[in-house]
């Protein structure tokens, strides 16, 4: 499978811990890419200062289903799964 062109699900939806060429901490989830062209592109695609990570990434249909709607919905999915929990923010950790 390749990836659909300007979806982008993976450079907005997931978090990246890896530093990136403007964004030197990496890029929370939900938060665009500083690297992304308003067509939804990487101006960092085939160049050595491209993330390790986001070199790794590839399409599949587990992750992007079948439209950039799936790859939204699907990729939210799996980052809200494998997010630290955060105790101020987990409705668990609060006293009741």
């Amino acid at each position: 499978m390749d990836c659909r062109m300007g979806c982008a699900a993976c450079c907005i939806v997931v978090s990246i811990s890896s530093p990136i060429p403007g964004m030197p901490e990496g890029k929370p989830a939900g938060i665009r890419c500083i690297q992304l062209t308003e067509d939804n592109r990487c101006r960092l695609f085939g160049k050595p200062e491209r993330p390790a990570v986001c070199g790794s990434l590839s399409a599949s249909r587990e992750m992007c289903g079948f439209s950039n709607d799936d790859a939204f919905r699907i990729l939210g999915e799996l980052e809200r799964a494998t997010a630290p929990s955060r105790p101020e923010h987990d409705q668990r950790a609060r006293p009741i």
